[in-house]
């Protein structure tokens, strides 16, 4: 997450080695809230080493989230998950390599028609020999597509749902930004984007979906969502007159590539700034149950969307 507050660093370590899923993870009807705990938790291990862009240990995140997109059901399109790009780091001319991996689930009534699910699971890798492995940041985002994927590939929804992990956001949106530019599928059979990035803490126990603002006709779809008792769903973040011009999270994450290119979105998040690029966001720090409960919440909004697609799409046209 590229956020404008600038935070300090700090550090707490964990071990994708010993990686054990708590012994309560919360319950869920939904998805498999122990698999959901146990990849957070594997993406967020120190030997991720950060998942800095160029690094072995973005390498390894990027193996992991191959092999859960293939057995969360979640197929290729041609024949490959990996779209290879170059980009440069900040105050660099240097070339670097990044690497989204883009699969989908089919629609059934609809397949030329796209959701697209987006989160980012690379960080800011190791500072000063401190490990920052970003378990808010984002491989809570990241572990809760395997879940979407899961969840429509068991319930196929109408339309196609691209599903979509974009590296080297945290320098700059690349991932995103060079999917919009290079898409799978053709720009106008996307009709909405859904990114998720931090997602598993809030000491308020506040999820928010932002985008409204922009985006009026899709605020009744959000407002139809059941609340879930371990959070509160709020609507906001997106207009600079609400919380000031700080906190409006319109350009924070991926989502902005699709918004620039007039395609509507949904970014939910949190407002996790205790822990925002520190060396303490580890997976000993998430809020299990809100994490769960976030994303069931998600997959229900893109149920909702799925269902009114053409409504919305016919919307955002006029």
């Amino acid at each position: 997450m590229v956020r404008i507050l600038i935070l300090a660093l700090g550090l707490l370590t964990s071990s994708a080695s010993v990686a054990q899923v708590p012994a309560a993870a919360p319950r869920s009807g939904m998805i498999d809230a122990s698999q959901l705990l146990l990849d957070l938790k594997t993406l967020s291990a120190d030997d991720m080493q950060g998942r800095k862009p160029g690094t072995p240990g973005n390498l390894k995140a990027r193996a992991y989230i191959l092999e859960r997109f293939k057995q969360s059901g979640i197929a290729p399109i041609g024949d490959s998950y990996l779209r290879p790009f170059t980009f440069a780091f900040r105050g660099s001319f240097a070339a670097l390599e990044g690497v989204n991996v883009v699969g989908y689930i089919k629609g059934r009534v609809r397949p030329d028609r796209f959701q697209v699910v987006t989160a980012h699971y690379d960080h800011v890798g190791v500072i000063n020999g401190q490990v920052f492995n970003g378990a808010d940041d984002n491989a809570s985002g990241t572990a809760g597509l395997f879940a979407v994927g899961k969840y429509f590939q068991e319930h196929p929804p109408d339309n196609s749902i691209l599903i979509a992990a974009f590296d080297a956001e945290e320098s700059g949106i690349n991932g995103g930004r060079e999917f919009v530019r290079n898409p799978p599928v053709s720009g106008s059979a996307m009709v909405l984007n859904v990114n998720l990035d931090m997602i598993c803490r809030d000491k308020s126990s506040v999820l928010y979906a932002v985008g409204t603002y922009h985006y009026p006709f899709l605020r009744p779809y959000l407002e139809k969502l059941l609340p879930r008792p371990a959070l509160k769903f709020l609507l906001g973040h997106d207009r600079p007159d609400e919380f000031g011009a700080d906190d409006d999270w319109t350009d924070d994450s991926d989502h902005i590539a699709f918004h620039r290119a007039g395609i509507p979105f949904i970014y939910f998040g949190t407002e996790d700034y205790d822990y925002h690029h520190k060396a303490n966001d580890d997976y000993e720090n998430i809020m299990p149950a809100f994490y769960v409960g976030a994303v069931e919440t998600i997959i229900d909004a893109i149920r909702e969307f799925d269902k009114n697609l053409g409504d919305i799409q016919q919307a955002a046209a006029r």
